[in-house]
């Protein structure tokens, strides 16, 4: 579960395939197990690769509400923490994958995103 958490965190990221009713919230479990593979990535660095890219364009396209957003904000700032996810990583993320979600830092007060 913590695992899943730190994915979650970088979700947003973290955070595009996946298809969520307007009213449906999302889920740090969910988020995190769009991010699993990228974990590895987030950690060390290197590639993030194709199975990582998709499920990071799954969490943008879930992720179309603010109200998403503030939510996987604060999963995102958490798993990071716990599972030590390395933020230059994090950062590099959307642009590696060709989507345009900011991933969060830690210093973000996610209530403020747009």
């Amino acid at each position: 579960m913590k695992r899943s958490m730190s994915v979650a965190m970088l979700a947003m990221i973290t955070m595009a395939l996946l298809m969520v009713q307007p009213a449906e919230a999302i889920s740090c479990g969910e988020l995190a197990g769009m991010l699993l593979p990228c974990l590895n990535y987030l950690r060390s660095g290197g590639s993030p690769g194709a199975s990582c890219c998709a499920g990071a364009k799954r969490v943008q396209g879930a992720t179309r509400s603010q109200a998403d957003r503030r939510d996987a904000c604060k999963c995102a700032k958490t798993g990071a923490t716990q599972y030590k996810v390395d933020q230059k990583n994090a950062a590099s993320l959307p642009s590696k994958c060709g989507i345009s979600t900011p991933i969060p830092s830690p210093s973000v007060n996610c209530d403020t995103l747009a």
